[in-house]
């Protein structure tokens, strides 16, 4: 399977449709219609008739720290090396960010079991003596 990387050209229910093959929670159509109107750059895997089987989103200001966002690759694809093109491809975009003496936080949180994987691809798992652990809160739509 001959695989092309197309760049933020993913339609939303593309979006939508690769989150639900890795039963990730869905979000409403607005929320993701937003996630990628508002990242910095979106990476897709696509096959020869165009199907996606892949994606990572890069998300951030830019200019001192960026996140690896959904990076996804279907099941029926993975070991195919699929995942790690796409982080090799998302670090390379974020590179271009910097200039002569800049340096970019690029982060990300990985599913559990998935640290190996990323620590190939060139990240630290935290904690370290230095860092403390990633967290993360879940906020909904106070009721009124």
């Amino acid at each position: 399977m001959k695989i092309t990387y197309t760049e933020n050209d993913l339609r939303v229910e593309e979006y939508e449709s690769l989150r639900a093959q890795v039963q990730w929670k869905p979000f409403t159509r607005r929320q993701s219609a937003a996630a990628l109107q508002n990242s910095l750059y979106v990476l897709c895997a696509r096959t020869e008739t165009g199907e996606p089987v892949g994606m990572g989103r890069i998300v951030g200001d830019g200019a001192t720290i960026c996140y690896v966002q959904d990076l996804v690759v279907v099941p029926a694809c993975r070991c195919r090396h699929i995942g790690t093109e796409l982080i090799h491809r998302l670090r390379a975009y974020v590179r271009t960010l910097v200039t002569g003496g800049e340096t970019m936080r690029l982060c990300l949180m990985c599913a559990l079991g998935r640290e190996g994987f990323y620590e190939n691809c060139g990240f630290l798992t935290r904690p370290t003596p230095e860092l403390g652990p990633g967290m993360i809160s879940w906020l909904q739509a106070e009721h009124t």
